[in-house]
């Protein structure tokens, strides 16, 4: 299969003792239809199989279930690291051992700023008990997490916070942003803007910095900030999966990598994304294993492409990797899991960059930095310059074909194909245009319409222009017809002595597998 689990989160409760005003859940009172005691410890078993490496306990508030301490023992013992996330109103010194004993992995509890700011939120007197249960933690040598959700009533107390925090030995701290869902759908006042992404960022990178405490950040916040792949390149721990070795992030991981458990044993692909049109089935009518390998389940994000997307994350350049970063910061800020991503600090750069190139005229001055720009591989930067300019003039056939080029590169294949089409139109014997519309034909796996566009390229170019031999040549080697191939680049070497130097590594290759099949 082409996805398998590596983590999860599960609510093993909906049941919670604070009515916190930030909650994604609106958490009261435990629901009736909760999984008993026996179901859960069949889930844990079932956990185990799918081969999850760790999973994370939460609720509600996962303290409130007097079994908890049996489920992290059940999945301890299985393979499984089990961390908790905790409002931490329940750790005293027995519930600690008990959960230390079992085998719990990471002990979580949620901090929502210095004292008045956290109680304001949470519940009065709840600062104190965890600084409390931190100082218990520590001093049982257990590995101790913090996360914050940050809005605008805490986002200026984040450095003091961060002295507290090491003051009392907690090992990572998490950084997230608060989303106007559940229980503070109604106080949309409070949530960050999107400017303040690069604030959060900046922040955790001074703290990475100093090297203190291991600070995370969480998947609601990037993407491709220099800044905040730096961070996530340190993360040799579990919670880095969702990004490459590089530290770029590499899309949303729900239902491709890790799951969501609901109370009541639904499963969704994330818990965040809760509802009922994303829950992908019920462990008491089908096994996890049956749910997860179904290929019809997941299909919202297992199948989301770049170009399903809307606004700039459809012409970004990262789109393809990326797919529009946090699902459910697309859902709950713009009402669609297809719209773009407003938090995401590239598209904040992006949309900057264009607020200045549309103060820009001159249309000759537009058209020359876009050429500048794509010449240095800084096809983003041109894409922008060159939709200005288009509005201004769209019958330029050079700038229509240096739009198609950039939109190629980009992997924007819908615009790069429509100009190379409007270049065609105006002129259906322009090489460029031809060979930019056979290679975006191609792309979009139309590989024999493809062809016959770098046929005819091919038979309009002369010695000064000799990319559609070489293009052509590429295809034909990509699709194992390394013969023609190499009768392509035989015609060309005997037209330019340039391109024998351009093509040489390639022609030596298709000589060398021609006489091995000779």
């Amino acid at each position: 299969m082409q996805y398998y689990p590596i983590t999860g989160v599960w609510e093993i409760t909906m049941g919670c003792n604070m009515r916190c005003k930030h909650c994604g859940s609106a958490c009261e009172d435990a629901l009736e239809d909760e999984l008993s005691t026996e179901e859960a410890l069949e889930l844990c078993d079932q956990i185990v199989d799918l081969g999850f490496e760790w999973i994370t306990l939460s609720g509600g508030e996962p303290t409130i279930r007097k079994d908890l301490d049996q489920l992290i023992n059940r999945l301890s013992k299985g393979g499984v690291i089990p961390n908790i996330i905790t409002n931490g109103w329940n750790l005293n010194e027995e519930l600690l051992d008990k959960i230390i004993e079992a085998g719990v992995g990471t002990i979580g509890i949620s901090i929502d700023g210095l004292e008045k700011t956290h109680d304001y939120i949470r519940r009065e007197g709840s600062y104190q008990r965890i600084i409390n249960a931190l100082q218990l933690i520590e001093k049982r040598k257990a590995y101790s997490g913090v996360i914050t959700t940050i809005n605008k009533l805490n986002i200026n107390e984040l450095s003091e916070l961060k002295e507290l925090l090491i003051e009392y030995g907690v090992c990572t701290w998490q950084l997230q942003i608060a989303l106007p869902m559940g229980s503070l759908f109604s106080r949309k006042d409070i949530v960050v803007d999107p400017w303040q992404v690069n604030t959060i960022i900046d922040f955790a990178y001074d703290v990475y910095k100093e090297n203190k405490i291991d600070v995370n950040l969480a998947d609601c916040l990037g993407y491709y900030n220099l800044k905040e792949v730096e961070i996530r390149k340190k993360e040799m721990n579990p919670e880095g999966f969702g990004y490459e070795s590089s530290g770029l992030w590499s899309g949303c991981t729900a239902g491709k990598y890790s799951l969501g458990i609901l109370h009541n044993g639904d499963i969704i692909g994330c818990t965040s994304i809760r509802s009922k049109e994303y829950i992908e089935g019920n462990v008491r009518e089908r096994t996890l294993r049956d749910i997860w390998e179904d290929e019809n389940k997941f299909k919202w994000n297992r199948g989301i492409k770049k170009e399903d997307l809307s606004g700039f994350c459809t012409k970004c350049k990262f789109g393809d990797r990326c797919l529009g970063g946090c699902t459910n910061t697309r859902l709950v800020m713009e009402g669609s899991i297809y719209s773009e991503n407003n938090y995401c600090v590239y598209n904040i750069a992006m949309k900057k960059a264009e607020e200045i190139i549309n103060k820009e005229n001159e249309y000759e001055e537009l058209k020359s930095k876009a050429r500048l720009l794509a010449e240095k591989d800084e096809a983003q930067l041109a894409e922008l310059l060159l939709s200005r300019a288009l509005r201004q003039r769209d019958d330029d056939i050079e700038l229509l074909c240096l739009y198609g080029y950039v939109n190629f590169m980009l992997k924007n294949y819908r615009q790069a194909l429509a100009a190379n089409q409007k270049a065609l139109d105006i002129d259906a014997d322009n090489a460029y245009a031809n060979k930019g519309m056979g290679l975006t034909l191609y792309r979009m796996g139309k590989a024999k319409e493809g062809i016959e566009y770098l046929k005819k390229a091919v038979s309009l170019s002369d010695e000064n222009f000799m990319d559609p031999y070489y293009d052509l040549a590429i295809v034909y080697t990509e699709m194992n017809r390394k013969k023609e191939a190499l009768k392509v680049l035989e015609r060309g070497r005997k037209i330019s002595p340039l391109f024998i130097k351009k093509s040489q590594e390639l022609y030596d290759l298709l000589s060398e597998e021609n006489l091995k099949t000779s």
